[in-house]
């Protein structure tokens, strides 16, 4: 019996997710060009995960989605929401460990 890691198990799940966003963007579309709805999906999946993160997600490419963005004026962060916070709390622990003498 083979035991999947915690990283294997989460990246397995992720997996699942984005291929339940990326049907659900295919479902939205028509024959050919890429809807407005369609277009719509990915400005969310965007504002959410950044435009590298999407492009990856819907397997279509970064500069479509970038053009896309440009056409609607969609404002588009360098980084998603969460990096901040992430950043913030990842300064915090190595000056509490440097302060410690671990740094």
């Amino acid at each position: 019996m083979s035991t999947m890691s915690t990283k294997e198990l989460m990246r397995l799940c992720h997996k699942e997710i984005y291929e339940q966003k990326r049907s659900c963007f295919e479902a939205l579309g028509e024959d050919g060009q890429y809807s407005e709805a369609q277009k719509h999906y990915a400005f969310e999946l965007i504002s959410e995960y950044g435009v590298r993160a999407t492009a990856r997600i819907l397997q279509i490419p970064r500069r479509t989605l970038q053009r896309w963005c440009r056409l609607y004026g969609v404002y588009v962060k360098r980084c998603p929401y969460w990096v901040y916070e992430w950043a913030r709390r990842r300064r915090k622990k190595r000056r509490f460990w440097q302060y410690r003498g671990y740094g």
